[in-house]
């Protein structure tokens, strides 16, 4: 006869473990065997599909007493499982906290990146609970083809001061061999216990100013195309900033920042991914900025990108706010001749001009001019003075410092 459950009234007497990552082999007497020689295991439980009974892919394991259950969770979590290449994956089973159980909504959650290979859940989890007694889990996200860290990870509070306090308090303080980076978590659709969250878009507004509502992304009509353009970027974003913040939305192909343009380019491995991206970071602040994101160019889809143009937001209106990042500890290859030049959106950003504009720059902007189609190759970059002096052609009225480039313009001025 199975032993009563335990409710436990505090959180010093919980006494169950979350484990997953399990095969789908895995059965309650293989888990019952791996910790048996304790003598100390009550109960296992494996959740299954109501309607197929299959494995969910985790379960929960009751010991004697919170002590038994917190060694085992700090001796086993991470090591190698009994005959298989797998590792342990442990935690506290959050449901067993003692407390009233909130509605799913009231769960406070945090991201965090910049994490070291060797940081587990415990370890996370621990490092805030020392000063946060609501911490109610915590998860580090791994690679499920190699079971390696990602880097990145999330912790659940139960009490929404303190996951504010924390996200001030504990940003930049070392877990294990590195400093954390925290921002804000959202939470997407989430598979059996397991935490699913994506970092939020921004936090901390530094002014009250109102920021300018940002149009709506054009839509793209190639469905093959997965090449986000990102304008309005922060000079001092880098490459591998841009990356981490955007892997959460799904697997990169490549990352691109051309030198001193305000823009970068982000390929996704798949469309849905590169969709997500599209409508979750628009209008976001990337470093000291709020971007402008819309679609690359695919070879396949050559489209006219004049007619976006006067969509471009200026960039100078955008108020200051500090972003919080979502990080990777992965590096993804890069192609160093990819085409940026090629992809619609890059003519959208607004280059300031210096200097003189060259008259046969701006022929495509003026039907008086001679107009030439040039062959399509995706690999040639683009003449930036060029589509920087057919902005300006457009929109050089309306821009500040107009005086100053018409003295220096050498072009007849429309009157």
């Amino acid at each position: 006869m199975a032993a009563p459950y335990h409710q436990p009234t505090s959180l010093e007497e919980v006494r169950t473990l979350w484990i997953g990552d399990l095969q789908y082999w895995t059965d309650e007497n293989y888990l019952y065997s791996c910790f048996a020689h304790t003598g100390e295991v009550q109960s296992v439980k494996i959740i299954r599909n109501k309607v197929t009974s299959l494995p969910e892919g985790y379960g929960f394991i009751e010991f004697v007493s919170h002590e038994a259950a917190e060694k085992i969770l700090q001796t086993y979590n991470g090591t190698q499982m009994p005959g298989t290449e797998h590792t342990f994956r442990l935690n506290w089973a959050s449901f067993s906290s003692g407390e009233r159980r909130p509605d799913p909504g009231s769960d406070h959650s945090i991201f965090v990146g910049d994490l070291a290979p060797d940081v587990t859940d415990y370890l996370l989890q621990e490092t805030f609970r020392v000063n946060y007694s609501s911490v109610r889990g915590a998860k580090v996200v791994t690679d499920p083809n190699t079971g390696r860290s990602k880097g990145y990870g999330f912790v659940k509070f139960a009490d929404e001061n303190e996951k504010n306090r924390a996200m001030t308090e504990m940003n930049g303080v070392y877990c294990s061999t590195r400093p954390m980076r925290i921002s804000a978590a959202i939470p997407k659709k989430s598979t059996g216990s397991q935490l699913q969250y994506s970092a939020a878009k921004a936090v901390y507004p530094a002014t009250a100013y109102a920021m300018p509502q940002l149009q709506a992304v054009l839509p793209d009509s190639d469905p093959t195309n997965t090449t986000i353009f990102i304008g309005n970027l922060d000079p001092n974003v880098i490459e591998d900033e841009l990356r981490q913040i955007c892997v959460q939305f799904g697997e990169l192909i490549y990352v691109k920042i051309p030198v001193g343009k305000g823009c970068g380019f982000v390929q996704y491995a798949s469309r849905a991914s590169a969709e997500e991206a599209v409508q979750r970071l628009h209008g976001t602040m990337i470093g000291q900025q709020a971007v402008r994101l819309s679609w690359g160019r695919s070879p396949a889809s050559k489209q006219d990108s004049s007619a976006v143009w006067s969509q471009q937001a200026d960039p100078n209106q955008w108020a200051n706010t500090y972003y919080g990042y979502g990080y990777d500890a992965y590096g993804y290859a890069q192609d160093p001749s990819y085409a940026y030049g090629a992809y619609a959106g890059y003519s959208q950003y607004p280059q300031q001009v210096e200097g003189t504009v060259d008259a046969t720059s701006v022929a495509g902007s003026h039907p008086g001019m001679e107009q030439k189609e040039e062959p399509y190759d995706p690999m040639n970059i683009p003449d930036v003075d060029k589509l920087n002096a057919s902005y300006m052609a457009v929109h050089g009225r309306a821009m500040l410092g107009r005086s100053l480039w018409l003295k220096t313009n050498p072009l007849p001025q429309p009157t």
